[in-house]
């Protein structure tokens, strides 16, 4: 009698088993009409706070963190997807079709333009245009820069231009390489910036007959010379381009490197994006500048070589530079 007892009793709780969870269906259902009649509205979901304190974070001093800062007891931040939206949709592939833009500029400009005059040294004098100081702090912020913008276009563009060409796990190599160079070297060019700006702001003031130049295109198109100083406006717009467009790059990397300060996430999305715009900025007025310097002016490559420039080709670029030169006795013979 027991044994039956005991199977009957199995056998009924097997049969009434499936109507736990018909009986909480009705009761979610009713207490869900009753609310919408007390309340005229739907039953909130118990879940949204705490999504909420998700994606924008507690109030403070309700929760805390291992790591202390600002934005730490926010486990999604909702703006960091809007700012990455932004730099891969806009900042990166506009930002290197300009660069692609402006060497193409540069080609057709070459292409299309007057022979530019050649300078062979025929004169048999010299003036002395950069003495040794200038031309060490000029080449070593140059190189420093130059290694910020490769690696800094490998982080930007890098997976859109070398990702597919090497693979994921040598790209992952260049990339975390380039990070740590780019974060090392940051600092250093701050620097060769500050001692860059200190020695040269002095001659690049504007002046006299700069506007003239400017008006005139510095004679690139017509082939005629235009008037200049020491430094013409072209080469005046270029340092102070450089001074407060590297002050850029500077101030935002710094905020970039030293997250210490009680910096937000929204102004590092900010300097990020700014730190990316103006180097994109002086990269591109970096390849007028080394086109310029080299074959697009025959001769003005031996000023930042060995210093010395011939005489006639200052007369040409740098009139009033050179009867300055002329009249202080600084020509001098060109060595044999």
């Amino acid at each position: 009698m027991k044994t039956g007892t005991t199977v009957n009793r199995h056998a009924t709780r097997q049969s009434t088993t499936w109507l736990l969870p018909v009986v909480w269906l009705l009761l979610t259902i009713c207490g869900t009409a009753v609310a919408e009649e007390q309340g005229g509205g739907a039953v909130p979901n118990p879940g949204i706070e705490l999504w909420r304190a998700v994606r924008e974070g507690p109030p403070p001093g309700v929760s805390r963190s291992q790591v202390e800062g600002i934005g730490m007891t926010t486990l999604i931040a909702e703006g960091g997807e809007r700012w990455r939206q932004l730099r891969s949709n806009y900042v990166a592939p506009w930002g290197g079709w300009a660069l692609v833009g402006m060497l193409g500029v540069l080609t057709l400009f070459h292409l299309v333009r007057k022979s530019p005059e050649r300078f062979d040294g025929s004169s048999g004098k010299v003036i002395v245009r950069f003495p040794d100081y200038d031309r060490i702090l000029h080449w070593f912020m140059a190189g420093t820069f130059l290694f910020l913008a490769i690696s800094g276009l490998i982080l930007l563009l890098g997976r859109y231009v070398i990702l597919p060409l090497v693979g994921p796990q040598a790209f992952g190599a260049i990339a975390s390489a380039s990070k740590e160079g780019h974060n090392l070297f940051g600092p250093v060019f701050i620097v060769s910036l500050t001692l860059f700006v200190l020695r040269f702001a002095q001659r690049n003031f504007f002046a006299r007959g700069d506007l003239a130049w400017l008006a005139k295109g510095g004679g690139m198109l017509s082939g005629k010379h235009v008037s200049a100083g020491f430094f013409n406006a072209g080469e005046k717009i270029l340092f102070w381009s450089i001074t407060f467009g590297g002050l850029a790059i500077s101030i935002s990397g710094l905020i970039l490197v030293f997250p210490l300060f009680g910096q937000s996430r929204e102004l590092m999305q900010l300097m990020l994006l700014v730190h990316g715009i103006a180097a994109l900025v002086l990269i591109a007025f970096t390849f007028g500048h080394m086109y310029l310097g080299s074959i697009g002016l025959p001769g003005s490559f031996n000023a930042m070589n060995t210093g010395k420039v011939d005489a006639d080709w200052a007369h040409a670029h740098h009139d009033r530079w050179h009867r300055e030169a002329e009249e202080k006795g600084l020509i001098e013979k060109a060595p044999s």
